[in-house]
């Protein structure tokens, strides 16, 4: 690629605009997160965030009569996307005061920043009057973001999540591959990328536990699709040759296994550190996998609870959905795609494909507008409003 010219700073001497945080990673934006914590109070916390101006609201529906596993993964979820570095500050909607405590204090401890909390249980019961309450806290807070200046924050904090929805070829072929050398390039800064969807790694599990930094790593890949497949096998559902995705049959791609070998090109080159849990905050910088569900809403938001600042999204046909808390930059090489969704694929890929432009070419063009996003420029999905938070679900509830 060259050498680096005088007045180019090497990639680890790179900085972005943020928002450094009292513990953990620097946010790439700044924004109020109205968090509703129990189904109950959904209807509420939505009225809420329409009355606070550039809020976000993640609010589940679920929270009550959840029990074991299932019940720690749920607040686990809501704690991670509470004290997400892209929340400046957290306003806690909820139904009684007991959970929405605990809620509070695990947020408070995980991200040190301003926590405040609106409940049925301060008003009687009155969902009116809890949103007056509420409207007066977030206010608060939202006053206080206000204050907020970005700085320069070195790239070695940033965190992406790297998602693969509605696939065809080209997403094997160029868009994963891109997205893969993306994550090479920020882990070589310092920097921390994961994927996910374990069922995508079957049939190329081994490839992925090849480059594990250890045994213990590479078991662990093996034996997370392994489980996977077997509960999937127990419903009577036979994986192997199979795609359960019309949209990636469409596109070309006949089985999973197919689907996986190019799945696995977004983890790039560089060594597997870990295989997160989902949710799970990675324990040092660098590339991870992360186990959980296979279809994109509840990916992105397991990335989302586990700290990633920013999503990387590859597409073949197109894919509109988003994180909430965290800017997904939308990636096609499909040129079709590109000119049909001019307006919803961020990143045009499609030079590659025609072999007009290289692989290290088109990823430091890439890694500039990673950049550029984490300092404030706005993605297709942020503009138009196309994120969400989608729970997921391990068990069922008494």
């Amino acid at each position: 690629m060259g050498g680096i010219s005088p007045d180019k700073p090497s990639r680890q001497q790179l900085e972005f605009l943020g928002y450094p945080r009292p513990v953990g990673r620097a946010g790439v934006r700044n924004t109020l997160l109205v968090l509703g914590i129990n189904g109950l109070i959904t209807p509420t916390a939505r009225r809420i965030a329409q009355a606070l101006p550039g809020c976000k609201l993640a609010a589940t529906p679920y929270g009550r009569g959840q029990l074991g596993p299932d019940k720690d993964m749920h607040f686990a979820q809501l704690v991670g996307l509470g004290s997400h570095p892209n929340s400046g500050a957290t306003l806690i909607v909820g139904v009684d005061r007991p959970s929405a405590d605990a809620v509070a204090a695990a947020i408070a401890a995980r991200s040190g920043k301003a926590v405040a909390i609106a409940t049925l249980d301060d008003v009687h019961e009155d969902a009116l009057a809890l949103t007056a309450l509420a409207v007066r806290r977030g206010g608060e807070l939202a006053r206080l973001l206000s204050t907020q200046r970005r700085v320069p924050v070195p790239v070695a904090e940033l965190f992406v999540g790297i998602e693969c929805g509605h696939s065809d070829a080209t997403s094997g072929l160029v868009s994963n591959p891109l997205a893969g050398a993306l994550a090479d390039r920020l882990v070589d800064c310092g920097g921390t990328a994961v994927i996910g969807e374990t069922l995508e790694w079957l049939g190329a599990e081994h490839v992925l536990a090849e480059r594990a930094i250890d045994g213990v790593v590479g078991t662990a890949i093996v034996e997370a699709v392994a489980k996977r497949e077997r509960a999937v096998a127990a419903l009577g559902v036979d994986l192997l040759y199979n795609n359960p995705g019309h949209e990636n049959v469409r596109g070309g791609l006949s089985s999973i296994e197919e689907k996986s070998l190019g799945a696995i090109a977004k983890a790039g080159e560089r060594p597997i550190r870990s295989v997160l849990a989902f949710a799970a905050p990675p324990p040092c910088p660098g590339l991870h996998v992360m186990d959980g569900p296979g279809f994109s809403p509840e990916s992105l938001t397991g990335f989302a609870a586990a700290g990633a600042q920013i999503m990387l999204f590859t597409t073949g046909p197109g894919n509109s959905f988003c994180s909430h808390v965290a800017p997904t930059i939308k990636i096609s090489g499909h040129p079709a795609t590109t000119e049909r969704l001019a307006a919803q694929i961020d990143f045009d890929a499609s030079p590659l494909f025609l072999a007009q432009a290289s692989l290290a070419a088109m990823a430091d063009s890439l890694f500039d507008y990673l950049l550029d996003v984490a300092g404030g420029t706005a993605t297709w999905g942020e503009i138009f409003d196309e994120g969400d938070e989608c729970f997921a679900r391990f068990g069922g509830s008494f």
